[in-house]
């Protein structure tokens, strides 16, 4: 038994001396980095931006450049999205594959940076009347609760009075001020390569926002749009090669926000004082030895105030094919900034021919709603557009007096080429319709609309009929025609008249 424990003893030893020899190599960051941005699965072209929770993804990918010692190594690949999914990650170009991968997921903030300091040294910086004393303590709380401290004088809760700083003589081992993904791999030599680093990241977004600027006589607009890229992360993406990918995806994975920097909260014996931050990174922290955890938060609360702030690039996006999907490539490399929003052009196409409709939708002696004023513009290129357009918000003006005067915001849902554009700007204030009931039998009912114009000017005027609804008019007194696949009246009112329509409404079957 003897020689066979020894045998084991000694395979133990080698096994934890070639462990430790496991050499540690860090890569910053990427050399070059691209970013394509999918909106959302199930979003609404009317939905803003949440910018609290983002949950739109984007595929990363990454070049680094990497120096492989011989034999076994644990690569750090530094300040990669920390809503990364490392299931997703794939890192190529390693001489002998992986051996295992790993996010770490303890990142650097003053909650964190304050728990893994428990039982270590701090230098404790307090405002006694009007004057600043330091002295040395020993942290002996967790993050929960009162700052408990042990000094040469006893334990005391600091931050109290709310002057109090805790100053920290270094980050502790294994705390990272970036996102992290850590590798293991062995190499026969070494040697310097170039890798590919693949993954998928949770908390982005992107929308499209268009304005339209009507003519003076109404019949074209000016319309301009840009897309709104939505960075949600804590890492910041420097001069990406930038994707925005439009249409519907199928989604039936639901994934929290990326985790941010978590608060730090520190309560008095008998009064509390909240400290509290939503996010934290590395550039937030800067050189966080001798920097104390309140000059931190209040740097980062200063930044938090001004999160989301939005930059306009002046080029136009590109757009590709992507399947059946639509990409939209930025013409230049851009930064996509932590917690930030940016613009960038996506199309300006001056005086696009349009005609106003003004739209009701009957259902029974009811209305959906009032008259509504409808912009219709056909996407072809002799049309002034002819170019896929991705569902967003649409803001209607009119110039007046030297101004644009908001008529009102509809919105577009993903326009191929040669569709029809509609955007349902505003409830109509100059022209009315109403239905009046007359006889009616077991499963049908005769009504009359009436239409009046109070515009100087002559409108069209459409009725439709929604026959998913389980309504069908029929004897209709005027013929009726076909719009959106439903029956629809469609008619021309002169300035200051009326239009009437007499039908009888039954129901699908009757």
């Amino acid at each position: 038994m003897r020689p066979i424990r020894a045998l084991l003893t000694l395979a133990a030893l080698a096994f934890a001396f070639a462990d430790a020899r496991a050499q540690l190599v860090t890569s910053p960051g990427p050399d070059s980095v691209s970013v394509t941005v999918y909106r959302a699965p199930g979003g609404q072209p009317t939905d803003q931006l949440d910018l609290d929770c983002l949950e739109g993804f984007a595929p990363t990918t990454e070049k680094r450049t990497v120096t492989i010692p011989a034999g076994r190594a644990t690569i750090r690949f530094e300040g990669v999205a920390g809503g990364m999914l490392p299931e997703s990650a794939i890192v190529t170009g390693l001489p002998e594959g992986v051996r295992e991968k790993n996010l770490d997921a303890d990142l650097l903030s003053p909650r964190s940076l304050y728990g893994r300091s428990l039982g270590r040294p701090v230098t404790l910086s307090r405002t006694i009347d009007g004057k600043t004393v330091e002295e040395r303590a020993i942290i002996r709380s967790g993050p929960d609760g009162a700052a408990v401290l042990e000094t040469k004088d006893g334990f005391i809760a600091a931050d109290c009075g709310g002057q109090d700083r805790i100053v920290y003589d270094s980050v502790p081992a294994g705390l990272s001020a970036k996102p992290t993904l850590s590798v293991e791999t062995d190499s026969a030599s070494e040697v310097q390569v170039t890798v590919t680093l693949s993954y998928l990241a949770w908390g982005f977004d992107w929308q499209a926002n268009y304005v339209a600027t009507l003519g003076p006589d109404g019949k074209t607009a000016d319309l301009f749009g840009w897309v709104t890229l939505a960075n949600g992360d804590v890492t910041s993406f420097a001069d990406a090669e930038t994707m925005a990918v439009a249409g519907r995806i199928e989604s039936n994975v639901r994934h929290a926000p990326p985790p941010e920097g978590q608060a730090l909260t520190f309560q008095c014996l008998w009064r509390p004082m909240m400290v509290a931050v939503d996010a934290i990174s590395s550039e937030d922290i800067g050189a966080m030895p001798n920097r104390s955890v309140s000059e931190s938060l209040q740097r980062v609360a200063g930044i938090r105030m001004n999160r989301f702030s939005g930059m306009v690039t002046g080029q136009l996006a590109q757009q590709e094919e992507l399947g059946d999907l639509k990409l939209y490539r930025i013409p230049e490399r851009t930064t996509v900034a932590s917690m930030s929003q940016k613009q960038v052009a996506l199309l300006d196409r001056p005086a696009v021919p349009v005609e106003a409709i003004y739209r009701i939708t009957p259902l029974g002696e009811d209305m959906a709603g009032g008259v509504q004023l409808v912009l219709r513009a056909q996407n072809r290129k002799a049309k002034g557009l002819g170019l896929p357009l991705p569902a967003g918000r649409v803001a209607v003006s009119e110039p007046m007096g030297g101004r644009a005067i908001l008529l009102g915001e509809g919105a577009i849902d993903d326009k191929a080429v040669d569709e029809d554009v509609e955007v349902e700007v505003a409830e109509a204030t100059d022209v009315t319709a109403r239905i009046v009931k007359g006889k009616e039998g077991k499963r049908w009912v005769d009504e009359t609309l009436t239409v009046t114009n109070a515009a100087p000017h002559p409108i069209r005027f459409e009725a439709e009929f929604v026959g998913s609804a389980g309504l069908k008019p029929t004897r209709a007194s005027q013929r009726l025609g076909r719009r959106r696949g439903e029956d629809a009246w469609v008619v021309d009112i002169p300035a200051n008249g009326t239009a009437t329509l007499t039908y009888r409404l039954n129901t699908r079957g009757g």
